[in-house]
Formats: structure tokens, sequence, C-alpha cells
């Protein structure tokens, strides 16, 4: 089973160390989180906590995420690079096909584009773009992505997006993978239809066999239960190397470190952040790939 670090809401000045000391430990690579503005008020329901009230505020970092991983890339030479998850409605998906794609070529194809719908209604409005249309938006843009990675000359002609031919170069010498986010029913059918894996945003462990099997069942009947297809889960209570290794005979392929900020608090040192990721290497990389 392979693990990435989550780094939302890190200091930015601590980006770089974290990364470089993540693959040294061995893990699999790093996810950053992603708002493209955070609202002064927020009134819509965050729906993955049970009270509704999101875990972050205006007040929390989020760099750029293209920006931001383009440096990691560039002090690392393994570490895959990816965003949990990355409001792909909200943006020019020209634009994010270009990003994505020269990093791609600038990592030696080390980048993921880890994406989903989008919770926040009021960023939306922020950026103009109607939040009730996110999920055409969301598969609108994924169609034109991968058109442009092919470095070909593509044109598009949907309900969100219209343009004439047109080529974006340099182009990846392989797709750039798509993981989906998102716990809903059409979430899990668009993953299973459209991507290259999933991001959970935080299952109990006893819950991850059902979401895997029912993501397994709507991959079989969209056709794609032969492709390659990655989990990358965060569990929200602490689990055993025996549960992890059952885990993973049940599907799940990834796993993850949790943000610091929820073992750390808000602010913690370099040092501290170290400590942390020593003892999960510890305590379940080392183990799990023995």
């Amino acid at each position: 089973m392979k693990f990435w670090q989550m780094l939302h809401w890190v200091e930015p000045d601590q980006l770089l160390p974290i990364a470089q000391f993540a693959e040294e430990l061995g893990f699999e690579g790093v996810m950053l989180g992603d708002h493209a503005v955070y609202p002064e008020v927020v009134n819509t329901v965050y729906p993955y906590s049970p009270d509704g009230k999101p875990p972050m505020t205006h007040a929390s970092p989020y760099p750029d995420c293209w920006i931001a991983l383009g440096m990691i890339a560039a002090v690392t030479s393994r570490l895959k690079l990816s965003v949990s998850v990355y409001v792909l409605p909200l943006r020019n998906p020209i634009e994010v096909a270009k990003a994505t794609g020269t990093l791609a070529v600038m990592s030696n194809n080390r980048v993921v584009l880890g994406a989903g719908s989008g919770w926040m209604k009021e960023e939306f409005d922020a950026y103009g773009v109607d939040f009730r249309r996110r999920g055409k938006r969301l598969d609108e843009c994924m169609e034109i992505a991968r058109k442009i990675w092919t470095g070909d000359m593509v044109s598009h002609a949907g309900s969100e997006f219209q343009f004439d031919a047109c080529r974006v170069l340099p182009a990846p010498s392989q797709p750039v993978p798509i993981y989906l986010g998102g716990v809903s029913a059409p979430a899990l059918r668009r993953t299973a239809e459209k991507a290259d894996g999933w991001i959970g945003n935080g299952t109990d462990p006893d819950d991850v066999p059902g979401v895997l099997a029912q993501l397994q069942k709507l991959r079989a009947a969209a056709g794609r239960d032969h492709l390659p297809f990655e989990t990358v889960i965060g569990l929200t209570r602490p689990a055993n190397v025996d549960t992890l290794k059952r885990l993973r005979d049940a599907g799940m392929t990834a796993g993850c470190s949790a943000p610091f900020m929820f073992s750390l608090g808000p602010q913690s040192s370099l040092d501290e952040k170290r400590r942390l990721m020593e003892q999960f290497a510890k305590d379940y990389i080392q183990p799990l790939q023995e």
C-alpha cells in the first residue's frame, strides 16, 4: 500500500522541506488543498463534517496549486504531485490543462489532477460561475483537458465551453491521470465512469470495503473495471497494520497522513511536522512495504 502526505494549510515556507522529507521517508506523493478564494461570509453547509462546519477558515493559506507543486517538483525527483481536491469547474479548462500538462512535462509525468465539483457556493459567486452547473462543467473540463493533453489540434462544442480548433504545447508524453473526490451517488458514478482514481475525503475503516465494492460495481457497469484505478483514502479513525492489509485486499491502493492541523494545530514547527511524519512512516509505510 502507498501513502500520501496531505499538505493542506501548511505554512508556505515549510512546503518544500516537508515535501523533500516525504520523499526521503518513502511517501508516494503529496497533495495540496485548494480554494481559489475564501469569502469572508460562508453560509454553505460543509458536506464532510457532522455539524456542517468546515475545518478551514478565511485565515487558512491556499497557495496557488500549480506554482507550489512546480516548486516541489524542482526539489524532488520521485514524489508524485496532486491536489485534494482542485475545484476544477471554477476554472477555465484550457488554463488548467496547460498548467498541468506543463508540470507533467517538467516533472517526468509525476502530476495527478485531483479534482472535484466544489462545495462552496460563495466561491463560485465570486468567480461569476453558476454553482448549479458545476457538475456539467466538471465533466466538460475533464473532456477538454484530455483533448488538450494529446498535443493535437482540438476543438470543443459543449453546453459549458466552446472553442475553435487550437493546440497547446508542450504536451505530456502520456495523459495526466485524473482522480476525483466526492462521496455522493453522482460523484461516485462520475468517478467510476470518467476517472482514473478516487480520493476519499475521510472514511471510517469499517465503511471502506462497501465504498470500494460500490465503485467496482459502477466501474464494471461502465465497462471500465479492467483499467488501472487508484483509491487514495483518508481514514477518520486510526487503523492498525492488519486492518490496512485487509483494506488493501479489498481494493484500497493508498492511504494518507492527515493534514498536520488535525494533530498539531493551525501552526506548528517544521521539526514537529517531521517527527509526526517519521512516526507515520515507522507505523505504516515501513511495515506495509515489507
